[in-house]
């Protein structure tokens, strides 16, 4: 196993949330990544961002590590969810707080 590949390893299987993403969660620096803070947020799960653009090796890492070209990339219990499509669709049809509670992960309930 390469360094990298180990390293986003050790990584989504650290915390039980995990964005790869653009920016930081106080300061994305791309739309799509801004978006699925914002979901995650609204939920209330705690989360691990990780900054793709502080390394190149990162950001080229985590899409052959998921092979998914795109980020950001959201990982729950060490499995990759999706990147922002795939999380907004969940969040509207209800599925991704009803995945975290599944997984474990509380949400905050909104009324």
């Amino acid at each position: 196993m390469s360094d990298m590949k180990a390293f986003i390893d050790s990584e989504v299987k650290s915390s039980d949330v995990v964005l790869f993403m653009k920016g930081t969660p106080q300061f994305p620096m791309c739309g799509f990544s801004g978006q699925v803070v914002q979901i995650l947020d609204y939920i209330g799960v705690p989360y691990k961002g990780i900054n793709v653009l502080d390394d190149d090796d990162i950001r080229q890492g985590v899409k052959e590590y998921s092979n998914w070209p795109t980020i950001p990339q959201l990982y729950v219990k060490g499995e990759f969810l999706g990147g922002c499509d795939i999380v907004r669709e969940m969040f509207k049809a209800g599925e991704l707080a009803e995945h975290m509670k599944a997984n474990g992960i509380p949400v905050t309930e909104r009324a």
